[in-house]
Order: C-alpha cells, then sequence, then structure tokens
C-alpha cells in the first residue's frame, strides 16, 4: 500500500466518486455523494494505492481559521480493519497541523443509531477524537450528528 497526497483537482474527483459510488451502505444519497465529490477540488487530500488502483481517500476543509474537519473518508470495504484509515488520517492530521491548525474535527451519526456507524464512532474514539456535542436534527431526527473534536 502506498499513500501519496494528491494535488490535481480532477484526479480528486475522480477518486473521490470511484470510491464512494462503491460503498453505498455509508454514501447512499446521490445528492450527497455528489457534494462530496464536488467538495474535494481545492481540498488536502490524500490517497491510498494499491499498485495504482485507489483504495481509499480523506480530504479537509477548513472549518474555521482554526479548525480543519475531517469533511470525508472512505475505504474500500475488502481494505477495512488493515490500517489504511488510520494511516490517511494520520496523513491529513500532520498536513493539518503543519498549515497551522490548531484542531481537527468530525461529523458522524451518533453512536447507537446504526451498528456501521457504531463501527466509525469507535473508529474516530480509537483515534483520539473526543465527544463535543450531538446536533439532532442537522442532517435529519433519524441521523442525529455526532461531531468529535481533537487538538493538533
Amino acid at each position: 500500500m502506498e499513500l501519496k497526497q494528491i494535488v490535481n483537482d480532477a484526479e480528486k474527483s475522480s477518486i473521490t466518486r470511484d470510491i464512494l459510488e462503491s460503498l453505498s451502505d455509508w454514501f447512499g444519497i446521490p445528492e450527497a455523494r455528489e457534494e462530496y465529490i464536488a467538495d474535494s477540488v481545492g481540498k488536502t487530500f490524500f490517497c491510498a494505492f494499491d499498485d495504482k488502483t485507489p483504495i481509499g481517500f480523506i480530504y479537509l476543509k477548513e472549518t474555521g481559521k482554526d479548525t480543519a474537519e475531517l469533511a470525508v473518508m472512505g475505504v474500500l470495504k475488502d481494505y477495512h480493519r488493515l490500517g489504511i484509515g488510520k494511516r490517511l488520517f494520520n496523513a491529513v492530521k500532520e498536513a493539518a497541523h503543519e498549515q497551522g491548525y490548531s484542531f481537527i474535527q468530525v461529523k458522524t451519526v451518533q453512536m447507537g443509531k446504526y451498528e456501521d456507524y457504531d463501527r466509525t464512532n469507535r473508529f474516530y474514539l480509537s483515534l483520539g477524537f473526543k465527544e463535543f456535542e450531538v446536533f439532532p436534527s442537522l442532517w435529519d431526527a433519524k441521523n442525529p450528528c455526532q461531531v468529535y473534536v481533537m487538538s493538533l
């Protein structure tokens, strides 16, 4: 597995599309998926490759002068639980620190709502994120938004 920072915006969009479309359990709403794809442009973006095949990606977006958000991350299902997500996160965390951010945040569905998202929550907690706040209706009542934060 090779990890690379991607700077070409067309490549970012293509990687984001290919991986998110294969992860319909998490990214099944076409409008939201298209927004993630469009938002990848101009962002700090890392991709994991198996040989030359993209198998995972992550990108950051600025949410305040001191805070970056892990905007979206996806790893192909066949590559889950192999440490790829952690390696992607560590790369983007280091980049956020180098860019002068003091905090990094991430949003997901609140723990206890869906088993797949409970695994996602446990993953973020294992990285060192701390629970910040739950927004019960940011997305919709069935998907309360959990915000996690981490000091850099």
